[in-house]
């Protein structure tokens, strides 16, 4: 993320200071590492801002110690079963609660891949983390769900 963020800031056709940090699932999580504080540029530019599309929350929260340097907004299924929501609405409580800027939005009977264009809801096994234990969890799209973050993602970045 840190050699994107130097490369793109080179770039003539690019604002430095408006370069955002985007990731879905386990780029979501990456997203949860990288704007902590410890992971910030040791010189130059940084992020502007973060979203993360149902990243795994349950370590970052489980630690106590997680922070973010920059505004972030999560965007999560309420149904979701792969990568629960409920340990990222806890880490965005308790961020707002330290004055973090953390924003964050669950979508009641969204599942994983929400925002997928056109995927059928559908049933992955066999899968090595879920959050119920049983390898199997559901993906899919859920219309109200994408189109609310397709609308919300560009607002929040414009901010």
């Amino acid at each position: 993320a840190l050699a994107s963020l130097a490369y793109l800031s080179t770039q003539p056709n690019v604002k430095p200071q408006a370069i955002s940090l985007l990731g879905w699932s386990n780029g979501g999580s990456t997203v949860l590492y990288s704007v902590e504080p410890k992971h910030a540029p040791r010189a130059g530019v940084d992020f502007a801002k973060a979203v993360a599309f149902y990243p795994g929350c349950r370590v970052p929260l489980e630690t106590g110690q997680w922070k973010t340097r920059l505004p972030l907004l999560i965007l999560i299924g309420q149904a979701d079963d792969w990568t629960a929501a409920a340990p990222c609405v806890d880490l965005s409580k308790n961020a707002r609660s330290n004055g973090l800027p953390v924003d964050i939005v669950t979508y009641p009977n969204a599942y994983h891949d929400f925002d997928h264009p056109g995927l059928p809801v559908h049933t992955i096994d066999g899968l090595a983390f879920t959050s119920s234990g049983t390898g199997h969890a559901h993906t899919g799209t859920d219309p109200a769900a994408r189109a609310d973050a397709i609308a919300r993602v560009p607002a929040f970045l414009a901010k």
